[in-house]
């Protein structure tokens, strides 16, 4: 018999942000994860998107690599999952965003690898690390490297490993400048992760990113860009996506 251990939505949130982080329209903050996926496309528009909203994940015993899931119920889910095999198109965001603040809320399986692209270029890499010890920019909270002439250049590992094990909720807190240009289009800055905190531990700060990481949008660096989701290389889960524009 297969049995699921299941991760419901509405238990412990306060035990994945810290309390004093409050998520108020009134400071600026805009929630991203509706349960119609509102506001979200998939990046190709000829390939299927299995992206679905669900009413909770857990762990099938049976395959610790894949998501048992709960429908949702009428008007949609709170957990936004890479459907069924975690192996579908990535998700960006309709509307782009430049300078900001981003609270993001995540499980991924065993042996499972995902990202959050800032402006669709810049990866913050999610990935099963927990206990790892060598860390490289390729784990957990990573700032991923780029990739030129089949060469890896840059990418930043975070400070320590703060990965908590397969299936359980974590967090990342970021705070992200665009790169800047003059009036003819040049870049005069490099984009920069001023901060990245992974589950309540700060992992990166000041860390400038020269040009868009590996498995990036192909459109060129702008001033803004959509958030994106990767989606084809494993089970990943999402639950809370909040931003707010940084002054």
């Amino acid at each position: 018999m297969r049995k699921t251990i299941f991760l419901f939505l509405g238990a412990a949130l306060w035990a994945v942000y810290p309390a004093d982080l409050k998520f108020s329209p009134s400071q600026g903050w805009k929630s991203l994860l509706r349960p119609d996926l509102n506001g979200w496309r998939g990046l190709d528009p000829a390939k299927p998107n299995e992206w679905e909203a669900v009413a909770s994940v857990g762990l099938l015993e049976a395959n610790p690599k894949l998501f048992a899931m709960a429908p949702p119920p009428a008007g949609g889910g709170g957990i936004v999952v890479n459907g069924k095999t975690g192996k579908t198109v990535n998700l960006i965001t309709v509307e782009p965003h430049g300078d900001v603040e981003a609270y993001v809320e995540f499980t991924v399986l065993q042996g499972s690898n995902s990202g959050v692209y800032f402006q669709g270029r810049y990866e913050v890499q999610i990935l099963d690390s927990h206990q790892k010890k060598d860390l490289a920019f390729s784990d957990c909270g990573g700032i991923y490297a780029r990739y030129i002439d089949q060469k890896v250049v840059g990418g930043a590992p975070p400070r320590v490993n703060a990965s908590r094990a397969p299936g359980e909720w974590q967090s990342f807190h970021v705070w992200f400048r665009a790169p800047r240009f003059d009036a003819a289009g040049r870049k005069t800055e490099n984009a920069r992760f001023v901060k990245v905190v992974h589950n309540g531990v700060t992992i990166h700060e000041n860390v400038e990113v020269e040009g868009p990481t590996r498995a990036s949008m192909t459109t060129p660096e702008g001033p803004a860009g959509p958030l994106m989701l990767q989606g084809d290389h494993g089970p990943v889960a999402f639950r809370q996506i909040y931003l707010r524009k940084l002054p």
